[in-house]
């Protein structure tokens, strides 16, 4: 898998995040206008009118680009909704990017949006489209299909389940932790490590604080060509590299897949890597922001992008390699383990955490002069899912 890439031609100058939470009294829009109206407000100069045209990200909270035209009373602007799946929010930062990369607009915004919490489910609410009845997966829950990585990954590498448990619980006491520093989080509490593991099981070995929360949210992006990015703001990011891959969804049906792996992840994350120009993810990305949608999930991020060799994730975390102190911080804003996961915003919030961290305004969680940061969603499940990276910079080159 290759692609040329649109290394240092974009760049983001204003970003804007709502606190991310169970939003009763306001409704999509309402968290729409206040994501927006902050991206705007932080670019010297610009009204909203300069925007020449918007991507809006949401699953379940619009059909159409009218979702996101009505709440800022856009005036017969291009509006362009995307989804795909858990990757939505950076689908819709994706597409926006290479529309201002290919010259067809000088300013745009990519705006991601959900409200889950009205619809009376806890999770996410979706159908599955007709089929030959062959997935046999899509009728498990999300928590029972991402429960499979953690035994699957103790026969794989002979670790002992108590040290995998172990290192699913420090993911989700590490990412607890760092929402505890984040005002926007939906969770501000820290939690013990002793919580984590007693807490009621959800499926597998899976407890409630190894699972991602639900949650309402918004955030957004204010992206302009690189050239230009120092008129609207004297601290853009400047993006070196975009990636998605889909894959082929074989699933349970694969007899060669066991589940201690996302081949998608592996490649979007190889392709994201050479766009970039990078060579040692390990050592040349100063955080990273990843789908820690289930604890044991972030374990395998960490060796499906390079950070961990193989089989080895756990005794790193363990170890705190991938905490604010560690050699590669991994979720400083708390991940999904704090904010939730309302779906379309998800992705453009782990963008919103570089724009203050290379800001310096990330507040006690602030890392010491980060220059590159990775974004990862990931949509689907085990053996059946799209997988986004990107590489973002403080500077250009």
């Amino acid at each position: 898998m290759s692609s040329n890439g649109i290394r240092d031609r974009v760049a983001i100058v204003g970003m804007g995040c709502t606190r991310f939470g169970e939003h009763w009294s306001a409704s999509a829009e309402d968290l729409l206008v206040d994501a927006a109206q902050e991206a705007v407000s932080a670019v010297d100069g610009l009204e909203r009118d300069d925007v020449d045209a918007y991507w809006l990200g949401t699953l379940g909270s619009g059909q159409s680009g009218l979702t996101l035209s009505k709440a800022l009373a856009l005036d017969y602007k291009p509006v362009t909704r995307v989804e795909n799946y858990c990757a939505t929010g950076s689908e819709a930062f994706r597409n926006a990017c290479y529309a201002v990369a290919s010259g067809a607009y000088d300013v745009v915004m990519a705006v991601g949006v959900e409200k889950l919490k009205d619809s009376g489910f806890s999770g996410l609410l979706r159908s599955d489209p007709p089929s030959d009845g062959t997935a046999a997966e899509l009728s498990l829950t999300a928590p029972a299909a991402f429960s499979l990585l953690d035994p699957a990954y103790c026969a794989r590498y002979g670790v002992d389940p108590g040290d995998m448990r172990a290192a699913m619980t420090h993911v989700a006491w590490k990412n607890h932790a760092n929402g505890a520093l984040n005002p926007r989080a939906q969770f501000r509490g820290g939690v013990t490590k002793e919580k984590v593991e007693k807490a009621p099981k959800v499926a597998g070995r899976l407890g409630v604080f190894d699972c991602s929360g639900v949650s309402d949210g918004a955030a957004a992006a204010v992206i302009v060509r690189a050239e230009d990015a120092l008129r609207f703001t004297d601290r853009p990011i400047y993006v070196k590299g975009l990636s998605l891959a889909a894959g082929p969804a074989m699933g349970a049906s694969d007899s060669g897949y066991d589940y201690t792996s996302f081949p998608e992840v592996v490649r979007s994350a190889q392709d994201a890597f050479a766009q970039a120009g990078i060579t040692d993810p390990r050592h040349e990305i100063s955080f990273a922001e990843v789908h820690d949608c289930f604890t044991p999930t972030e374990l395998i991020l960490m060796e499906d992008m390079g950070f961990s060799e193989r089989g080895s994730a756990w005794k790193d975390s363990l170890d705190g390699a991938f905490q604010l102190d560690g050699r590669l911080p991994v979720n400083p804003d708390g991940g999904l383990k704090s904010f939730g996961h309302p779906v379309g915003a998800s992705g453009l919030r782990m963008l919103y955490e570089c724009w203050l961290q290379f800001r310096g305004e990330a507040g006690e969680r602030q890392l010491p002069d980060p220059r590159r940061a990775l974004t990862h969603n990931l949509g689907g499940r085990p053996g059946s899912c799209v997988s986004f990276v990107s590489v973002v910079g403080s500077d250009l080159g």
